[in-house]
């Protein structure tokens, strides 16, 4: 009778779990017919949010891959004094809240900001410009991909790499050849993780780049700036957002499946050894 009545706990607690969880994402598609949120998206304010997202989303990530994998391969291969200090630092951003990421990099590159003088001595102005809302992005969602680099890397079979060094192959050609394919299930899903976290970001943008239609508005930003003037417009922007995560976590469960399962074990949605 015990463990009866504990199953079915159990049950009812995992049952009001989803379904609250569920709830809100189902009101997005049953507040308005799927023609009518298909027909907000061709609202300018829409269409202009959506064309920010993406160009200032690619150009972000295209720097997240650039930068980060060479530093999640060095944290994940060497260790040096002071390592433990660099992973905190990667680390860092994740547990900001997104205005504070947002007023550092204002305080940051602003026009009296600690970099400001050289960037006017330049002619350059960062803030509240479509590079803003590039760095904006790229500094709260690279710390997803730096950080299960770290695991993926550390994942690769270390009999691999030197396989491939006994046979003459250079430190450059082991990593292409060997090292990054094998790693490659890891850092698709870390890749996964930094888009979908950049394409939802809020308080860093409209901190450091403002809430300019055409300019800097993305997606978020232009769901607040819809929420109150046309309902039906955040709603179709919402249910956007919601497919493309969608698509998103099932290009990043797929990954993981076809990590092999030593790498697997132990770089999925996993801490690596940060020491």
């Amino acid at each position: 009778m015990r463990r009866a009545l504990t199953a079915v706990a159990f049950f009812a607690a995992a049952l009001v779990a989803l379904g609250f969880l569920a709830l809100p994402i189902v009101a997005i598609f049953a507040h308005a017919s799927p023609a009518r949120l298909a027909s907000q998206l061709s609202s300018p304010v829409v269409t202009d949010a959506l064309v920010v997202s993406v160009e200032t989303s690619a150009v972000a990530q295209a720097l997240v891959l650039a930068l980060g994998t060479p530093t999640a391969y060095l944290l994940a291969t060497r260790r040096f004094p002071g390592r433990s200090l660099f992973v905190t630092l990667v680390e860092l951003p994740l547990v900001l809240p997104p205005a504070v990421a947002g007023l550092g990099l204002l305080a940051a590159l602003g026009r009296n900001g600690l970099l400001g003088s050289s960037l006017d001595a330049l002619g350059l102005s960062i803030p509240f410009t479509r590079t803003a809302v590039t760095l904006a992005v790229a500094f709260v969602a690279s710390p997803l991909y730096v950080r299960q680099g770290i695991a993926a890397f550390e994942a690769v079979d270390p009999s691999m790499v030197a396989a491939s060094r006994t046979l003459g192959a250079g430190s450059t050609r082991t990593f292409f050849r060997v090292v990054l394919p094998l790693a490659r299930p890891g850092l698709a899903a870390g890749f996964a993780l930094s888009l979908a976290r950049g394409l939802g970001e809020f308080g860093a943008t409209i901190m450091f780049a403002g809430s300019l239609q055409g300019v800097t508005q993305t997606l978020p930003l232009a769901i607040y700036s819809e929420f109150d003037r046309n309902f039906d417009a955040a709603l179709a922007m919402g249910a956007l957002l919601v497919l493309v995560s969608a698509a998103v976590l099932l290009t990043l469960k797929l990954s993981v499946q076809w990590t092999p399962s030593r790498q697997s074990s132990r770089s999925r949605f996993a801490l690596s050894s940060w020491s």
